[in-house]
């Protein structure tokens, strides 16, 4: 059995809504990638989403995976919530719909082909592998320009 998968995934934006970016470490052994991205208008919640999607996404196999996130919404969201939206027909316990059903949706599909260990880290703690997935979302912003 080969370790698992590496992930750091974090999300920023500029204004909420406002410019946005997500930013991606994986890590293999002693293999790295990075991976990061930005759109025009988005809020934080999404970045926070897409980072973690476009790095599923981006392995090849179904995988072991670790995934650290500082985001609580995606951290409780994939753990503890998503089950019941789906069960609801994507609403909240509060008969509203869903905000964001779409990326929760593709999350949802990406995370089917993996085992997954979610894990929440303290954002801006000095988490290396954090640090990097945040100063890459915030390279996403920048190079939208």
């Amino acid at each position: 059995m080969s370790a698992p998968v590496e992930i750091y995934t974090d999300g920023a934006c500029r204004g909420n809504p406002g410019p946005g970016g997500w930013g991606v470490l994986l890590k293999a052994g002693s293999r790295e990638k990075t991976l990061y991205g930005g759109e025009a208008e988005t809020t934080n919640n999404r970045m926070e989403l897409t980072a973690a999607i476009e790095a599923l996404r981006a392995l090849k196999r179904p995988s072991d995976v670790v995934l650290h996130t500082d985001s609580r919404y995606v951290m409780d969201g994939i753990t503890s919530w998503l089950e019941n939206w789906k069960r609801r027909g994507w609403t909240t316990a509060a008969k509203k719909p869903v905000k964001n059903r779409d990326l929760w949706q593709a999350l949802d599909e990406e995370a089917e082909k993996h085992s997954i260990r979610w894990v929440w880290v303290k954002g801006h703690a000095g988490n290396s592998g954090n640090e990097l997935a945040d100063a890459l979302a915030n390279r996403g912003i920048d190079e939208l320009r």
